[in-house]
């Protein structure tokens, strides 16, 4: 599904790209729970789990390169993680 699981070492500007969408994905998952729509966002986790693999590997120089990304990818999780556990208002 994610581009960055066939390659072995990924540079960080496809990574930055990989995180941007999976911030999109949760972000448009998030609008439709809010909206009262039931959403299935169980394949996210294996981007997120590819983002964090690959961002391990890289160097201290380069990892620090993804951390805007990975706080902003751990505010739309914990904002839909919010979004969900809030009942629906209706």
């Amino acid at each position: 599904m994610f581009a960055a699981e066939a390659e072995p070492d990924v540079p960080p500007e496809r990574l930055v790209t990989l995180a941007e969408r999976l911030i999109r994905t949760l972000a448009v998952g998030r609008a439709l729970v809010v909206s009262g729509r039931t959403v299935d966002m169980s394949g996210i986790q294996d981007g997120i789990g590819v983002l964090c693999a690959k961002t391990l590997d890289l160097s201290h120089r380069q990892g620090r390169l993804m951390l805007p990304s990975l706080l902003e990818l751990a505010a739309q999780v914990d904002s839909l993680t919010q979004a969900m556990r809030r009942p629906a208002s209706f």
